[in-house]
């Protein structure tokens, strides 16, 4: 694959919970840095237990501090392995492991977010733990493309792409900030589904391969029907040319009703093969 050309700040949001779990967007942030000669910043946190003020006792208090411990010290060691893995790798790469409340730590991750030029997040599609909450913020209120990694994607490919393409904003600003990934890639097809919206005012697939021809692209578009489950069928699609990725706009509604009532997006988090290359 030729090397990745205008990626050159890369954040990856790795939030230690429960017993730490290998992080598959730290491997693939470090696979994608080496090939787009990138700055790796990796965010390796905590988010701290806290007692209501007077509750629980000594005993408890001692637990929760026990706890914590426990996690700032994890956040610390994936840190290192980070570190040690970029240097052998010879990617630049600067870690931060802080332990933080859930809202300043948000808050730090939305500032960096905003001067990166790709968010790196492992998949989570609940918005009942942190890992899923940040990883909604950072997509929502990111103002970053975010490449949202599943577990057993370690390794940064984009020999082929799937672009799902419906004319809106969050599909155009997808588009827009994959582009760097669509130039390197071997091949790029765009699926657009018929019926699933009215599409008559909206730029069509057959426009948008022409606009990314002018960059070099090669692309070819291919019309399925909407039919019940969109999210069913783009992730077969994705299964049949063999999508290293799958580029596509976030959310239609909002992400609680997403995941009360499901949606595409919803789907798409909680059951794609590849990683997804999201925008809002």
């Amino acid at each position: 694959m030729p090397l990745i050309a205008n990626v050159k700040n890369i954040l990856v949001a790795a939030t230690e919970e429960g017993e730490g779990e290998r992080s598959a967007a730290l491997a693939y942030g470090l696979s994608l840095a080496a090939a787009a000669d990138a700055r790796l910043l990796i965010h390796s946190a905590s988010v701290p237990l806290d007692l209501p003020h007077g509750r629980g006792g000594a005993t408890a208090g001692g637990l929760i501090a026990a706890e914590n411990t426990r996690l700032r010290a994890l956040t610390e060691r994936v840190a290192d392995e980070a570190r040690r893995s970029a240097a052998l790798g010879g990617v630049a790469c600067v870690t931060e492991a802080p332990q933080l409340p859930y809202a300043e730590l948000r808050d730090r991750l939305l500032a960096q977010a905003r001067v990166s030029d790709l968010v790196i997040l492992d998949a989570d599609a609940s918005v009942l733990t942190v890992d899923g909450g940040l990883l909604r913020s950072l997509i929502f209120a990111g103002g970053r493309p975010a490449i949202v990694v599943p577990k057993g994607a370690e390794t940064f490919a984009a020999r082929h792409v799937l672009v799902a393409w419906d004319g809106s904003e969050p599909a155009s600003r997808a588009v827009a900030g994959a582009l760097p990934l669509l130039r390197a890639a071997e091949t790029v097809e765009i699926v657009c589904y018929v019926g699933e919206k009215d599409l008559s005012r909206s730029a069509s697939g057959a426009d948008l391969a022409v606009a990314l021809g002018r960059h070099g692209v090669n692309a070819v578009v291919k019309e399925l029907p909407a039919g019940d489950d969109v999210g069913a069928s783009l992730r077969e699609q994705a299964g049949l040319v063999r999508a290293d990725l799958i580029v596509m706009g976030a959310f239609a509604r909002s992400s609680l009703l997403e995941w009360l009532f499901g949606g595409v997006t919803q789907r798409m988090l909680s059951e794609s093969p590849v990683p997804l290359l999201l925008a809002h």
